[in-house]
């Protein structure tokens, strides 16, 4: 972490906590979050990508205690997942805990993941621990993978866009459901359910 991106970092944590959308990287493609504790900023949110308003925003952690500020009730799976294959490419959906009901889409579950991105881990946990985020992209367009597409695709309407350069990868996190039983995936991702199922008994 250099000098340029520790004044990235501040700035970004700064529009966040103002209620404004800031884009960075993560291991998978750019991300667009807001602080999950401000539904206007969820709102703006949707408005942005043109997301339709009864699809849930996942949340990114910057450690897995910080689950237990956005869920409750986790289960032994969740443990043994968070274990394995955090940080990385799985998204887990589980009971969530006091969150707007705009993060929820009204539902009562949320997706929370850990990305092994070192810009996105040190916006976390400096941040508090917990963004709300979804793809950098207009609704049904192909995620950005830089910073460059992320100014292309969203323009000004993000404040803060954290350049970390290319991703390490254009797939999407496996989504996992451990709200049902047994666990679904939602999503096929980059981990899969082979890897997974020893995780599952």
């Amino acid at each position: 972490m250099n000098q340029s991106d520790d004044l990235q970092i501040n700035q970004a944590i700064a529009a966040l906590r103002d209620g404004g959308v800031v884009a960075f990287p993560t291991d998978t493609v750019y991300g667009v979050g807001v602080d999950p504790f401000q539904p206007d900023a969820v709102r703006k949110l949707y408005q942005i990508k043109g997301r339709p308003i009864d699809k849930p925003i996942p949340i990114l952690v910057g450690s897995v205690s910080d689950v237990e500020r956005v869920a409750q009730n986790l289960p032994p799976t969740f443990s043994r997942l968070a274990e394995q294959f955090w940080p990385g490419e799985l998204t887990l959906i589980v009971e969530a805990k006091s969150l707007p009901p705009e993060i929820t889409a009204g539902g009562d579950t949320v997706g929370v993941r850990m990305p092994d991105h070192p810009l996105a881990l040190a916006l976390l946990q400096r941040f508090g621990g917990a963004i709300a985020t979804t793809s950098a992209n207009k609704s049904d367009e192909p995620p950005a993978t830089s910073a460059e597409e992320v100014r292309s695709e969203l323009g000004a309407l993000v404040g803060i866009i954290l350049d970390g350069g290319q991703t390490t990868t254009k797939i999407a996190s496996t989504v996992l459901d451990l709200s049902v039983s047994p666990p679904q995936i939602r999503r096929d991702g980059g981990i899969s359910m082979d890897q997974l199922t020893p995780f599952l008994r």
